[in-house]
């Protein structure tokens, strides 16, 4: 029998990472949660079964990640890393206020980056750390704003981290497009191909199974928006700005 998967998911107590963590630990693996909310994770954890472990961190706060790091240098090395945790506030450029904007760009770029350099040591060799990205990150859409700018982020350091650390660990992408979360459920559009966390997660482990560099879903949205992204400005910016009206 092959042996139990040791998973850190990082953003485990609503959404994607909450269905992630509920299909993972029902395929035998050892989880180790983490996100803000003790008191959730700790609810998760215990309903998931005795083998879980509730590690609240705020990515955004670097000495956090490094204090949960340490904990779990004491546990084993683990398989995989996912990192989900992200924060959003839709809404046009200008309508954005400031401290918002920066706070998303701490949470979602800059926790990123913590994770990229503080999970890469807990990892057996050859283990994978995936990054979550956005197809809102593919190219600018009306009021994707800070949020959709951050992604882009994330995207080109996964790409980057994928060439760096090749040979040593296993670096991938995460991009998926709506799922029907707390987050999207702040939306005021019509959210086209939207998917169910379960869906999501499904599509996730299935992703992360195979050898691919970028699991992204749902693929009749995905397709299209990266079309729209390899056309040139010249083809592109209209069609966007007419998706703006």
């Amino acid at each position: 029998m092959p042996k139990a998967e040791t998973i850190w998911i990082i953003g485990a107590t609503e959404g994607i990472g909450a269905a992630l963590a509920r299909d993972w630990a029902g395929r035998g693996a050892q989880l180790i949660l983490s996100a803000r909310s003790a008191g959730r994770l700790q609810e998760m954890a215990t309903a998931l079964g005795p083998d879980h472990l509730a590690l609240p961190l705020d990515v955004s706060a670097r000495e956090s990640l490094e204090a949960a790091a340490e904990k779990i240098a004491r546990i084993a090395p683990l398989d995989r890393v996912v990192h989900l945790a992200a924060i959003y506030d839709p809404g046009k450029v200008a309508d954005l206020d400031a401290e918002t904007a920066a706070n998303i760009v701490t949470v979602n770029l800059t926790g990123s980056f913590h994770i990229a350099q503080i999970a890469p040591p807990l990892l057996r060799d050859g283990g994978q750390l995936a990054l979550c990205g956005s197809v809102a990150g593919y190219i600018g859409l009306p009021q994707g704003q800070i949020y959709s700018a951050t992604k882009a982020g994330v995207i080109n350091l996964a790409q980057s981290l994928r060439a760096e650390l090749a040979g040593r660990y296993d670096v991938r992408l995460i991009s998926p497009g709506f799922v029907d979360t707390r987050l999207t459920q702040r939306n005021d559009f019509t959210m086209p191909a939207m998917v169910t966390p379960e869906a999501a997660a499904r599509a996730i482990i299935t992703g992360l199974d195979r050898r691919r560099f970028e699991v992204h879903f749902p693929r009749r949205l995905t397709y299209a928006l990266k079309l729209l992204s390899a056309l040139p400005y010249w083809a592109a910016l209209p069609l966007t700005r007419g998706l703006a009206r």
